[in-house]
């Protein structure tokens, strides 16, 4: 299996992107065929394996690279004697953030035929807004603490909540604009900032003393489930930008959480009544609060940080099995067409 790796893209979180390709060039080495830079303009480039460095794309060195068009089945470069396609079996999106996790590298794959790991468009509608995964998860009777959506400056709104509070722009992730509100008297300025990333704001209780807790995995052939170990992030007061951003780098494994056999199969159940039907063709990770011997859903991440490779015993083993959801066939015949014609 050859894998091409697509990464970049518009959004906050293109640096973080990079990083997590160098990263998983790092983990699966030679199987990555060819690496696909989104640029900011949003252009795709071929990039050698050995300018796989960061450096490479803060310069604009680049940009020297070919330039590819995507159209039907693939990647193409274009030159005197036509183009000429980028060759693997399988894609990864590896885009976080927008155009990644909105939708529109997915939509724009699956209408080219493009075999991708990846969410598909109704799994990045859903995981993108963390009010509509809320939404979503309550649907399924998933817990997840109380919030207030927000999509204007209505600090009367958070009345019903307790202090302290932790506001989250609706549809970022990486940690990128979040604030601490700890009194009244933060809202105004905490909202102001959180507002700057996002026009849409999502403000929950920020609870002392509750567990987080990190699951992986996807659907195989067959309806089975590939699981990764349970993760308990090590944190501060909250994981900031900087330590995530560190954290997609990761190439080294990680240490299994000092968890019960019973909760760690009910995380199982919550990720699967998440995963099916949406999500499956994506390697997603769940991320889990649990207090009082409860279990709430705080987010769906569609791409996680360089696939959580680093929390799976075997990824090329994960990679060689995810199932990936088939389109119905469509035949075009023009039988209507032609029938009305015969009738006149």
């Amino acid at each position: 299996m050859v894998y091409g790796v697509l990464f970049g893209g518009k959004s906050y979180e293109h640096e973080i992107s990079i990083v997590s390709a160098i990263a998983l060039k790092e983990v699966l080495g030679a199987e990555i065929g060819h690496f696909i830079f989104l640029d900011g303009m949003r252009r795709f480039y071929l990039i050698p394996t050995r300018e796989m460095r960061s450096s490479f794309f803060a310069t604009g060195q680049y940009q020297k690279c070919p330039e590819l068009i995507l159209k039907q089945h693939g990647f193409y470069t274009q030159g005197l004697l036509g183009s000429k396609q980028v060759g693997f079996s399988l894609l990864i999106n590896l885009v976080h953030g927008g155009d990644g996790e909105d939708g529109k590298l997915a939509s724009l794959l699956d209408f080219f035929e493009v075999p991708f790991v990846g969410p598909r468009v109704e799994a990045c509608v859903l995981s993108c807004s963390k009010y509509l995964t809320k939404t979503f998860a309550q649907e399924r009777e998933i817990k997840v603490l109380p919030y207030v959506f927000l999509d204007k400056h209505q600090s009367n709104a958070l009345k019903t909540l307790a202090y302290p509070l932790i506001a989250k722009p609706n549809r970022l992730g990486s940690s990128i604009g979040i604030g601490i509100i700890k009194e009244a008297k933060d809202v105004e300025y905490v909202l102001d900032e959180v507002f700057e990333f996002d026009n849409q704001v999502i403000v929950e209780p920020f609870k002392a003393g509750i567990k987080e807790y990190n699951l992986a995995g996807c659907m195989v052939e067959g309806g089975d489930y590939i699981f990764s170990i349970v993760e308990e992030p090590k944190k501060k007061e909250f994981l900031s930008f900087e330590e995530k951003y560190l954290d997609f780098g990761r190439t080294q494994k990680v240490l299994k959480a000092e968890v019960s056999t019973e909760l760690e199969a009910r995380m199982r159940a919550l990720f699967k009544q998440v995963y099916e039907p949406f999500f499956v063709g994506a390697i997603i990770r769940c991320d889990f609060f649990v207090m009082d011997d409860e279990i709430f859903l705080n987010e769906i991440n569609p791409i996680p940080g360089s696939l959580a490779h680093y929390l799976f015993e075997d990824f090329t083993y994960v990679l060689e099995n995810i199932l990936l959801p088939k389109n119905p066939s469509v035949s075009i015949t023009y039988h209507y067409i032609n029938q009305i014609q015969k009738n006149k």
